[in-house]
């Protein structure tokens, strides 16, 4: 086996570098093949490592330098390239590369001419050959030139190959090249291309027969070998084979430890990975980057929060079904089979939730990514289109101006387009920011509505099925709703602790990162006066007259190698370390961690089966909250202590090291320098002299950069404090239930506007009170997404003002944004109560309209009757003595109706009064327990204690006079569309005898067929064809036989009379529009006058309640955005036109509490319409 040298040179600059006579074009190249692979199963000689050469990093960077104040990268801002390539000359054993450093002066409309260029090409573990350079003991050759105009070129060139040794198998060396010029401008600007070098082992197996047979004999002993070892384990399982199910229980016992209601592993995993971010931030090399990257991590960490609220809602409303189920058993309303069997079908509807959630989550990402794909490319070429024809315009106009100017408009553009593509596609990422944001938050919404509606599902279904009593259900309903308004309660603190924890632990990091950006100007500073008391030390030298211009530059060339040396040193050092401390610090946090999660999530185990078997869901959400505060508490304790931990490790890292290279600095300058200088005659008193003043102004520009420190170290600790005043959790907690009251409020005076509604749209009404105030909190992290996009738009808006000069002045663009997500809260706030009450109000409309399109149907039948009846007795067809008949024959109808009718309304009175005779000694029984007197009415000490008592038991008591007052309410709307009902089925049966006696009529009158329904028509002009046939349908039946005395002669009705009535049969329809349009006018006058007595009363707007603090008022929301409201969905919702004038309906809120009283409330007295008919038909004989 043998081994060779080979080099892969890799440039990734694929540009062409040309002049008049001269060409560059580095090629990139790679390495060759290894020869033959390796053939041998086994090998027991030793392997040769081979090193491969040069391969290039990244492209040019640039540092500062002095009095440098512009960091540029790519191309300097006055047109300088500087590259170092190289590429692989042959493939001999010992490979080389050809190395070039370039520095091209090029034409652009900034540049200048360059002067006192100073190369310094690091060339640690490298041999090199054909140079020019001046080599240095610490690794360095430096190469100089006085001058370099504008469109020149300056190149050096070498060859290069590994020192033996020097560099061991995946190493890599960081040889970088440093640039320093003297610009028109007085400065000198420093440049600084990367250059790596990383060795790889390169085998060639070389084929040993002897080796061969020694490895066949061996490998066949070490087979047989295993064959025995392999059966004796496999009679050994056999005999422990029995012992294994115990172990099984054993590991299924310990894996079950590891499982957590709230936390999945998953979940852990990506907490730590989130956490172990923050030590990537505080290790950057980029300590500009670090607040964006800070303010990335915030918002992803939000994320994550809301994901694990949302996981813990879930769990926590699934645990209340299952124990609101097993309390109804317990209490013998639920058969234990029953219970079983809805317990069942709600996990069986929960998992199908759960798959249902995820897939839409997954259409979701997938179609919002690909909305978001398209519009970024459409977006992206209408930007393309705008710059090209900016272009064009601007080339058409620099036409006319000189070269010199025009290249530097054209410059200026390409930089105005450049900002305004980073700009856009900042403004897409926010934009898709906030997409996914609200997508999560409707999914979020959407799982919320959808587990009220399987508990809803399944409690209408079994009280269908008989297997849940009425009682037993309202027991069951009430409870629920008991306990979701603590649920409610319990997540509001749970969001409103966890935001103040992550507000305090991102306000401490951001210090953090603070903090160590001032540290590193610190160092900076240092570093940056002591390398510019090297160059004024020789200079000051120079102008003394001790030292002449070839003097200086060579020791100022010394000089800038030197610190070149020192300060890459110090890169590479810090870059090492810092990677060394970056690996422990993030295994000492995750084994902290995790053994954090892991305790956390067997105290919730054993907590969770402990809670599972009690009976009272109340302790249970007590419970739950006081374990998770401690343990949130508890982790952000944690993780503040390793943030601080790792900033004092790196920080101190980074001080050690820059200290070591400052005192490098002072260390060359009072000894390497000052020797030189001696020993080129420089008075000793004047080298003290300077070297003493130079010791003050480092000491004292030391304390002027600890001094800012400390001052910017305030800053933040005041940035600190005041987030954790804007979040705090007291106030936050308090303003969320304030705000819960309010429209706790608002909905009971909405939900006692109902008038009428049955069982099933009481449910309904109640499940969407549910949705509504399960959407009423606020979630992390889409508040601030949208102040961020909202920020980004205004700021955008500010720009474009200021670039045109607008007169207006406008504020910050923080202030609007604060007012705008105030204003945003109250509109979502707004629309959830304004699409309750739509709906509520939609299903009285809709009882209101059948009730009403009944009496118009039926009010235009005996209309057609009167009309009928009249043009009988005009036309001698029937007597009055025939009419009366006719007439009379309906009254014992009417009668038996009317009976039927007062016999229901009499049982559900009697009912009513029972149930409120019930309810009033139930309070007479637990009325005395709470305000018993003391026996000895005089002594005070007695009396006090029962104060004490009637205190402690207020709330109690006012809670059930509320509840009380609520089943009252209830009751009285139900019991409402009960009678309503009865109502209609009344009417129904009237309307269909009715409808008989004007087909008899309309029979008597030989009136054509079809006239009936073109009267009826006339009569319901609204009316669609179908509503007239299915009005029509009950007449179908067969009318009575009525004895009627005809002084005409009976059925004599031959053509003649046919012909003769003709004329008043046309003149029916014309006679019955008529008066309609009479009665019609009348109503829409009557109409029109109350419409506008309505409008005239004011009404101050709804929005004047932002403004309004106090009673009866919004109250006091902070400046943060909910996310749009999900839809909630209305139970026959449709578009309600008033008085079918196009008018909107106003909804007027009452914000006063309602009165609670023990009385009954009195039911409205119904009209008994079949009276009302009886008095109509009077006066019509009348």
């Amino acid at each position: 086996m043998r081994s060779r040298r080979y080099f892969a040179v890799r440039a990734p600059f694929g540009r062409k570098f040309s002049r008049k006579n001269e060409v560059f074009k580095p090629l990139p190249t790679s390495a060759p093949s290894t020869g033959p692979g390796t053939q041998s199963s086994l090998a027991f000689t030793p392997s040769w490592p081979k090193k491969t050469l040069f391969k290039r990093e990244s492209p040019i960077t640039h540092g500062l330098f002095g009095d440098i104040s512009r960091d540029v990268s790519g191309t300097a801002e006055d047109g300088v390239i500087f590259q170092k390539c190289a590429v692989v000359s042959g493939q001999s054993e010992l490979q080389t590369a050809q190395v070039r450093l370039l520095v091209d002066n090029t034409r652009t409309p900034v540049a200048t001419n360059l002067s006192d260029l100073l190369l310094l090409d690091n060339i640690t573990g490298l041999s090199v050959r054909e140079s020019d350079g001046n080599q240095t003991s610490a690794g360095f050759q430096a190469f100089r030139k006085k001058f370099l105009q504008v469109g020149d070129s300056f190149s050096v060139s070498y060859t290069a190959s590994i020192k033996a040794g020097e560099v061991g198998s995946g190493e890599v060396l960081m040889l970088p090249a440093q640039l320093t010029f003297q610009s028109s401008a007085q400065n000198r600007t420093q440049l600084k291309a990367l250059f790596t070098i990383t060795a790889e082992e390169k085998i060639k197996v070389v084929p040993n027969h002897g080796l061969h047979v020694a490895g066949f004999f061996i490998a066949s002993i070490v087979s047989f070998v295993l064959t025995w070892v392999t059966l004796f384990f496999l009679a050994r399982y056999q005999c422990l084979k029995g012992g294994l199910p115990t172990r099984h229980q054993v590991q299924h016992h310990e894996s079950k430890l590891e499982h957590s209601q709230f936390t999945s592993a998953d979940g852990v995993n990506e907490d730590l990975a989130l956490n172990d971010q923050m030590i990537d931030i505080l290790s950057s090399e980029d300590p500009g980057s670090m607040l964006q990257a800070l303010e990335e991590l915030e918002i992803a960490t939000l994320n994550r929060a809301d994901s694990d609220l949302e996981a813990c809602r879930t769990q926590i409303s699934r645990d209340i079904i299952a124990l609101l189920l097993k309390n109804l058993a317990s209490s013998g309303h639920l058969s234990p089979q029953v219970e079983r069997r809805m317990g069942a079908a709600f996990k069986k509807q929960f998992l199908w939730l759960e798959k249902e959630i995820q897939e839409e989550y997954d259409r979701k990402m997938v179609a919002l990514t690909a909305e978001c794909d398209l519009e970024t490319r459409k977006k992206t070429e209408s930007q393309y289109q705008r710059e090209m024809a900016a272009m064009e315009e601007a080339e058409g106009l620099l036409k006319r101006v000189s070269e010199r100017s025009a290249m530097e408009c054209s410059s200026l553009l390409r930089t105005l387009h450049g900002l305004e593509q980073v700009h856009l596609r900042r403004s897409l990422a926010l934009q898709q920011e906030e997409d996914f944001a609200k997508a999560h938050r409707q999914l979020a919404i959407f799982q919320r509505h959808e587990l009220h509606n399987i508990f809803f599902t399944q409690i209408k279904s079994a009280i269908f099925q008989g297997e849940l009593k009425a009682e037993a259900a309202k027991m069951l309903l009430q409870d629920y709703a008991d306990i979701q308004e603590k649920l409610e309660e319990l997540m509001d603190f749970f969001q409103a602790s966890k935001r103040y924890h992550l507000s305090k632990r991102f306000g401490h990091r951001e210090y953090l990162v603070q903090n160590m950006q001032s540290s590193e100007t610190r160092v900076q500073g240092l570093l940056s006066t002591a390398d510019t008391q090297l160059t004024l030390f020789i200079q000051k030298h120079e102008r003394a007259g001790y030292l002449d211009e070839e003097q200086m530059e060579t020791l100022l060339e010394r000089v800038q190698t030197e610190v070149f040396s020192i300060k890459q040193k110090l890169d590479n050092d810090l870059k090492q370390e810092k990677k060394k401390l970056h690996q422990k610090l993030i295994l000492k946090r995750r084994r902290e961690m995790l053994q954090k999660h892991k305790e956390q999530r067997k105290e919730q185990l054993s907590l969770g089966e402990a809670l599972r078997a009690a009976e009272d869901a109340s302790q249970y959400l007590g419970r739950w909250g006081s374990l998770l505060a401690e343990h949130s508490a508890a982790l952000e304790d944690l993780q503040e202590r390793l943030d601080q931990a790792a900033l004092e490790e790196l920080r101190a890292l980074t001080l050690s090291l820059s200290e070591k290279a400052t005192e490098e600095l002072r260390r060359l300058q009072n000894s390497g320098m000052t020797q030189e200088l001696l020993k080129r005659g420089v008075p000793w008193l004047f080298l003290q002299q300077i070297l003493e003043e130079h010791s003050r102004e480092l000491a004292a520009r030391a304390q002027q950069l600890e001094g800012e420190e400390r001052d910017r170290d305030q800053e933040g600790v005041q940035s600190v404090r005041q987030r954790l005043k804007d979040d705090a959790l007291e106030a936050s907690t308090e303003e969320q239930a304030e705000l819960r009251r309010w429209e706790h409020l608002i909905f009971a005076k909405l939900c006692s506007s109902a008038f009428s509604l049955s069982e099933e749209e009481l449910l309904g009404m109640r499940q969407e009170v549910h949705g509504c105030f399960a959407q009423m909190d606020r979630s992390l992290a889409l508040p601030k997404i949208r102040a961020r996009v909202l920020l980004q738009q205004f700021q955008t808006a500010w720009r474009e003002a200021e670039l045109l000069r607008l007169d207006q002045a406008l504020g910050a663009p923080e202030l609007p944004v604060r007012g705008e997500l105030l204003r945003e809260r109250v509109q979502q706030l707004e629309a959830q109560e304004a699409r309750f009450a739509e709906s509520l109000v939609s299903l009285q409309f809709q009882k209101v309209a059948r009730m009403a399109k009944t009496l118009w149907a039926y009010t235009a039948l005996l209309s057609v009757q009167d009309l009928l009846l009249e043009e009988l007795r005009e036309s001698e067809t029937l007597t009055k003595l025939a009419c009366e008949q006719i007439l009379g024959s309906h009254s014992p109808e009417l009668q038996e109706l009317e009976r039927k009718l007062e016999d229901k309304l009499a049982h559900q009175e009697t009912a009513q009064l029972q149930r409120a005779l019930a309810t009033r000694q139930q309070w007479a029984g637990d009325g005395p327990g709470l305000l018993g007197e003391p026996e000895d009415s005089g002594s005070e000490r007695q009396i006090s204690a029962v104060l004490q008592q009637a205190l402690s038991q207020g709330r109690k008591l006012l809670e059930r006079h509320q509840q009380s007052w609520r089943e009252e309410r209830d009751h009285n709307v139900v019991l409402e569309d009960l009678l309503e009902n009865v109502e209609l089925d009344t009417f129904a049966a009237l309307y269909s005898q009715e409808l008989r006696l004007a087909s008899y009529l309309s029979r008597l009158a030989m009136v054509p067929g079809g006239t009936l329904r073109r009267l009826l028509s006339v009569a319901l002009p609204t009316a669609s064809q179908s509503e007239l046939l299915a009005a029509l349908d009950p007449g179908s039946q067969k009318h009575p036989d009525h004895m009627v005395e005809n002084d005409g002669g009976g059925e004599q009705a031959d053509m003649g009379r046919r012909r003769k009535h003709q004329g008043w049969w046309q003149a029916l329809e014309s006679r019955l529009r008529g008066e309609l349009i009479s009665r019609g006018l009348e109503k829409m006058l009557w109409a029109r006058e109350r419409k506008e007595s309505i409008l005239e009363k004011t009404c101050p707007p709804l929005r004047e309640r932002v403004a309004m603090p106090g009673k009866g008022s919004w109250p006091h929301l902070s400046l943060e955005s909910i996310g749009e409201p999900a839809a909630v969905p209305i139970v026959g919702a449709e578009t309600i036109d008033l008085l079918n004038t196009g008018e909107k309906l106003f909804i007027f809120r009452n914000p006063k509490e309602p009165e609670i009283s023990l009385h009954p409330p009195p039911r409205r007295k119904k009209k008994n319409f079949l009276n009302a008919k009886k008095a109509t038909w009077a006066l019509g004989m009348d």
